[in-house]
């Protein structure tokens, strides 16, 4: 399975949002727990989960449906730019058994491109968020080819995270100045194969210009090319007809690489500068993105994801001392035994049978529960506390200091240990962790069910 990309985690996560705030929440107990559980800032907890329910609900695998397709897009436009560049070439020169009005065949090859390419500029200018007819047919038909039908959820996602980053004019900015690029490309290439291949004679014709008008509009024309040391027909050369004794060799010669030299420089350099210019801003912007942590959907999240017990020091370097547990809890003041388990998996059964007097307290997922099980523990101290963790999980800093806050408000205290589930192994390395650390806390521990010691007092 090919790992994404930090763009696609946060494409992914703004995909998830968007759906919890169109559908409503998710079932999310296990994404959170993981989430908690492997730590970190907020942004890192909120895309871990965003990609475990995403994974879940086959969103990952519509995005790499939807990639194929935008790749495949790609192709098949840019399959249509480099036919639209040979038909413009064909349009200008024709099939050389006539005259060529040289600056005609220059309007075919450069006006619609120049026209666009300024109206591409003013927008992105003025309007800012400018949108492009060529982008818009890249989403559709990336969306088309995908055949995904959760895929559709993906390009309103994608254009929310670029808009609020101004990432979506560059993106769409080096999608369309890319296949202007290989349409003038190959206008070029096969304006020089049918001149290598056929002959020419170019004319200007004229019902209202005269030849003085044409002179300096090749002369304007040629102003740059001829500082680049293009070279570039004479104002004798424009002047004369078919009909005179110049050498028409020359003439042609001169004419054909006047043409090539305004395509190259008017129309091939500047859609490669400006799509160079478009993916570097691109690079740039993609490197700085980030989550808006402010966003409602991702605001809600903080309580589930940042729970209390952290503020025990899961992100900060603790002392030794953090954990240990000093129960100020006396005999004389507790009462009853508890049993109370530590975010389990949902498919484990929960709870056990308990024996007369043993009360359940439940799973601890959640800051809310944290909260209420201490606050009643804090009123009424358990004279036995049992607590239930999952040794498939990591003894994270967290978790521990909860397990030393719940022992610290019990009189005695024992962890429990529990069997991974039928037809599944517990890894040795993670329980050898577990062993260490409750053995820093001095809590007792066992992989059986301390079900005698909550009755009885003893084992």
């Amino acid at each position: 399975m090919t790992e994404l990309t930090p763009l696609q985690n946060l494409w992914l996560t703004e995909a998830v949002r968007l759906r919890e705030e169109h559908a409503g929440p998710l079932d999310d107990l296990e994404a959170n727990r993981l989430a908690r559980a492997a730590g970190g800032d907020l942004a890192g907890r909120i895309q871990r989960r965003a990609l475990w329910l995403a994974e879940r609900d086959g969103l990952t695998a519509a995005l790499r449906h939807w990639l194929q397709g935008a790749r495949l897009a790609v192709l098949l436009m840019a399959a249509l730019a480099c036919i639209t560049g040979a038909g413009m070439a064909f349009s200008a020169l024709g099939n050389g058994l006539g005259p060529v009005n040289i600056f005609w065949a220059l309007g075919t090859l450069l006006g619609l491109n120049l026209i666009l390419l300024l109206s591409w500029a003013v927008g992105l200018v003025f309007a800012g968020e400018h949108g492009a007819a060529l982008g818009r047919l890249w989403l559709w038909l990336s969306e088309k080819l995908a055949r995904d039908a959760k895929a559709a959820q993906l390009p309103p996602a994608l254009m929310l995270l670029l808009q609020r980053h101004r990432l979506n004019r560059w993106a769409i900015g080096t999608l369309v100045n890319g296949l202007w690029l290989l349409i003038m490309l190959s206008a070029l290439i096969m304006l020089v194969l049918l001149m290598a291949t056929r002959q020419y004679d170019f004319i200007w014709e004229s019902t209202l210009l005269g030849a003085d008008f044409f002179a300096a509009l090749t002369d304007a024309l040629t102003a740059v090319p001829h500082a680049l040391g293009w070279s570039a027909p004479r104002v004798d050369m424009i002047r004369v007809g078919l009909d005179s004794d110049y050498n028409r060799a020359l003439v042609r010669q001169a004419w054909a690489i006047w043409l090539v030299g305004a395509v190259l420089i008017y129309g091939v350099l500047p859609r490669l500068i400006l799509m160079l210019l478009c993916r570097w801003r691109w690079n740039r912007g993609r490197a700085r993105l980030h989550l808006d942590l402010n966003l409602p959907g991702y605001a809600q999240l903080r309580e589930r994801l940042m729970p209390s017990s952290e503020r025990l020091g899961i992100n900060d370097a603790a002392p030794e001392h953090l954990h240990r547990v000093e129960s100020a809890v006396g005999a004389e003041v507790s009462e009853g035994a508890l049993l109370v388990a530590i975010e389990l998996d949902e498919q484990r059964p929960w709870p056990p049978a308990l024996p007369k007097g043993v009360s359940d307290a439940g799973i601890l997922d959640s800051r809310e529960s944290r909260h209420r099980l201490l606050e009643q523990l804090t009123r009424f101290p358990p004279a036995r506390l049992a607590i239930a963790c999952d040794p498939r999980r990591s003894p994270d800093r967290g978790s521990l200091a909860l397990v030393a806050e719940l022992a610290r408000n019990a009189a005695a205290t024992r962890v429990w240990l529990l069997q991974a589930p039928q037809g599944q192994a517990l890894d040795a390395e993670r329980l050898g962790d577990w062993h260490v650390a409750l053995q820093r806390l001095e809590l007792p521990f066992a992989d059986c069910a301390p079900m005698g010691w909550l009755e009885n007092g003893h084992d």
